[in-house]
């Protein structure tokens, strides 16, 4: 079922279901209240649009609002908890975050429905390839009790697509009903694809995504976990660049930031950390050389305030690098050029040849944030995710990720999110207010 808002794109919004869930759940049965307190329904559901001019149009031609599925427990189960086997995987980049949601997941199957069967694989989608020789590890709450507090991924990680029909006969070996696949794109992809090849065989395994990524540029998910520590430490940077760049006469301070495709992390620091002068995102263009270029922009601030602080995403400015053969990464990924040594080294060669001493530092955090441990906003969000993710999969549901949207977690189709990416969007409020903290121009030469 396809849901127009309108105006906007067409969303699919139904979840996908192994069957009908029968089994009482277990959980809350010693809570006062009624089911209909306790549980969730799948007819509760959480507008997609809430702009009241979109409504009142569907309102005028008969039509409901589209929404997501809420998320959370339901009351009737389609998995029997006491013979289910759960897995576990974390693929792709490091981030902020995934010890969080691999404990809470554990906790949420052990205490919260009796699960006993859980497993973690190891490094990746190459923990189901025999070839590779990963063990798999047992998870239950001794082994993950305090694994919040460190960095990286208890699991590990790996990128690289592998075979799907060698993932799913180890699924079958392993005699696995659900599995959690926490990733970004590439991985929701890859579980899609996973998914469907289930479906091929007539198996019934449930496949719930979380989706990761510290630059928080998953379509339909309003906020990914990492984003929030990302920020935070992202700022302890630009204090440090300004506190430079104020040291020293003509003192520029250059900090590079996540953001391959879109600036979410860049934007956000910026505002939460008012000392930035110039903002430069995959999503909005600018020239490097030129009167209003932004060579010539710096050099303006320089002669006027003595000093500059400039955060550049790690996907701006790819047009003006020269590329000889674009190389890519083992998750297909088009390696980026390095924009921030580039601009660097643009910066230092520009004031060299007008004469002009400057002091630039240069700060580069980006590993440094991806494998920290997560904040406490985040401790708190994943939380909510695991656990939903859980409720998601015990209630037979699958190919669908769990999702924060409009300020409630809801369970997404698969379909509608892979293969789109969020951006910013240069005439939206949030470009509009990094603009007004900055007092940045347009750098191109008309």
């Amino acid at each position: 079922m396809k849901e127009k808002i309108a105006g906007i794109e067409t969303v699919e919004t139904t979840i996908p279901s192994l069957g009908e869930a029968k089994i009482p759940s277990p959980m809350y049965r010693d809570l006062a209240g009624t089911a209909e307190e306790t549980f969730v329904s799948d007819k509760d559901g959480v507008l997609i649009d809430v702009d009241l001019n979109n409504l009142i149009k569907l309102v005028k031609n008969g039509q409901l609002p589209p929404s997501f599925e809420l998320a959370g427990p339901r009351e009737k189960l389609y998995f029997d908890p006491s013979k289910l086997r759960c897995a576990l995987v974390t693929c792709g980049g490091l981030c902020p975050g995934l010890n969080d949601i691999i404990r809470s997941v554990v906790l949420a199957l052990h205490y919260g429905y009796g699960v006993r069967n859980i497993y973690g694989i190891k490094y990746g989608l190459e923990g189901f390839i025999p070839k590779y020789k990963h063990e798999v590890v047992n998870l239950d709450p001794s082994v993950v009790g305090d694994i919040h507090g460190k960095g990286g991924s208890m699991l590990g990680s790996s990128r690289g697509p592998q075979d799907v029909d060698e993932i799913i006969d180890c699924l079958e070996r392993m005699n696995i009903g659900a599995i959690f696949m926490i990733g970004g794109d590439g991985t929701l992809m890859a579980a899609k694809k996973l998914s469907d090849a289930i479906d091929g065989r007539n198996l019934k395994i449930s496949v719930v995504g979380i989706p990761k990524t510290i630059d928080n540029d998953i379509h339909l998910v309003a906020r990914s976990f990492g984003f929030d520590t990302a920020v935070d430490v992202a700022t302890q940077a630009i204090v440090g660049a300004h506190n430079e760049a104020e040291g020293y006469p003509r003192g520029i301070g250059l900090i590079k930031l996540m953001g391959r495709h879109s600036g979410f992390i860049a934007a956000t620091a910026t505002l939460a950390q008012q000392d930035v002068n110039f903002v430069l995102i995959p999503e909005v263009d600018f020239d490097l050389d030129g009167p209003r270029g932004f060579l010539a922009s710096v050099e303006k601030r320089l002669m006027s305030r003595g000093h500059a602080v400039i955060v550049v995403a790690e996907g701006a400015g790819q047009k003006l690098i020269e590329a000889e053969d674009d190389e890519t990464d083992a998750s297909g990924n088009v390696k980026l050029k390095d924009i921030g040594l580039y601009m660097k080294d643009k910066l230092l060669n520009y004031f060299k040849e007008k004469g002009t001493a400057v002091s630039l530092k240069y700060i580069d955090p980006s590993y440094m944030i991806r494998s920290l441990a997560a904040n406490p906003n985040d401790h708190v969000f994943c939380s909510f995710l695991g656990r939903d993710a859980v409720h998601a999969a015990m209630a037979g549901k699958t190919k669908m990720i769990v999702s924060n949207w409009n300020n409630h977690f809801v369970h997404v189709p698969m379909e509608a999110s892979v293969g789109k990416r969020k951006q910013i969007d240069p005439h939206g409020k949030l470009w509009k207010s990094v603009l007004d903290a900055t007092g940045q121009e347009s750098m191109i030469n008309k």
